[in-house]
């Protein structure tokens, strides 16, 4: 942001002086409020954090370039994604992160671990609400990514593990993507060898899912 902006305007008459320089300061004003950076906080798991390839492949960081090339304003990607992380563990570093970065965008990516150990449902759902009301109490606009577990796990259960997602994204009024994992799941060719964790060819797939939606809480 530049510290100072200077105007050259034309001799005008004095009567019309003070609506032209209200103007000019608007404008200006305008300009530096519109170059004004925005961050973007990711607080995810493996799947942000790019388990098994090259970080710079993986989503959060596809994320920060497609920015830049769109040209959609200066954004600042914050990658506070960490491997093995549960919506507990998140919660629990969420404060901390708020303080210190202060972001304009929280995009929460969490419960795929909660779901493969297990955790009941409820608990997850409470994490969530929880996450998402200090997001919103620091004046962050908040994006839930919402996940799906294996029907292994059993219908009652991955039903009321997917319905968790939908719940605290109704309740707390905040953009959501269904399923962040939509096209990437159950594709061999986009899932590395331990059936889990996507490609960078999938990691694209899942940027292509959710972009549309951080663009429209960004605008």
């Amino acid at each position: 942001m530049p510290s100072s902006i200077s105007v050259n305007t034309p001799t005008i008459a004095p009567n019309h002086l003070s609506k032209r320089w209200i103007l000019l300061t608007l404008l200006a004003l305008g300009s530096i409020q519109g170059a004004e950076a925005k961050s973007i906080l990711v607080v995810g798991d493996s799947l942000s954090a790019g388990y098994g390839i090259d970080p710079q492949l993986g989503w959060v960081h596809r994320l920060q370039n497609r920015l830049d090339q769109a040209q959609q304003g200066q954004h600042q990607v914050i990658n506070a994604s960490v491997s093995g992380e549960t919506s507990s563990g998140g919660l629990a570093r969420l404060p901390k992160l708020l303080a210190t970065y202060r972001p304009d965008v929280v995009i929460i990516e969490l419960g795929g671990n909660d779901g493969l150990r297990g955790q009941p449902p409820a608990i997850l759902q409470a994490n969530l609400t929880r996450m998402v009301s200090l997001s919103q109490a620091s004046k962050a606009k908040v994006v839930l990514m919402g996940m799906r577990i294996p029907p292994s796990y059993g219908t009652a259960y991955s039903t009321a593990f997917s319905d968790s997602f939908k719940t605290v994204a109704t309740v707390q009024n905040v953009a959501f993507v269904p399923f962040f994992l939509e096209g990437v799941a159950g594709h061999a060719d986009l899932i590395q060898a331990d059936g889990i964790h996507p490609k960078a060819s999938g990691q694209q797939r899942m940027l292509d899912n959710t972009y549309p939606t951080i663009l429209k809480v960004l605008k």
